[in-house]
């Protein structure tokens, strides 16, 4: 495969990470199809409204949940990518980092409350920032090549 004998042997950790966070992904999908069918919200209906359905706010807890993931998802993606180029294990390891926090920030807005996706959800921002800082230190170190 051309290129790849390019990337350091530890990119395989990056490359499982992010397969595991589509897991994730379908994971909660599968959770908003459940809530769907339990609190009577068909499609193609994004967000319930109260006028129409007294549980809108907690299935709407639910999609937004797993929306506010699918949002940050490209630059999860994209950062572990390039940042992986030169730091893969640091990155895999705050991938893994992210994907855990990402459970607990959606199971924890899935109750109902919305501040529950905090309670160990917010991890996932530290994250995001250590795979920033690995994504700009790759591009420091090819423009120093």
């Amino acid at each position: 495969m051309a290129g790849v004998e390019l990337l350091p042997k530890e990119y395989g950790y990056v490359v499982l990470a992010l397969v595991f966070y589509c897991f994730l992904n379908f994971w909660m999908f599968f959770q908003v199809g459940k809530a769907r069918k339990q609190y009577k919200v068909s499609y193609p209906t994004m967000y319930a409204t109260e006028a129409e359905n007294k549980n809108a706010k907690q299935f709407n807890c639910v999609q937004r949940g797993h929306q506010n993931s699918l949002e940050m998802m490209p630059m999860f993606f994209m950062l572990m990518i390039v940042g992986g180029i030169k730091h893969p294990l640091i990155c895999a390891s705050l991938g893994a980092v992210y994907i855990v926090s990402r459970y607990f920030y959606f199971t924890g807005y899935s109750t109902g409350d919305p501040q529950n996706r905090l309670t160990l959800g917010k991890y996932n921002f530290l994250a995001i920032i250590g795979l920033m800082v690995c994504s700009i230190s790759c591009g420091v170190n090819f423009l120093m090549s």
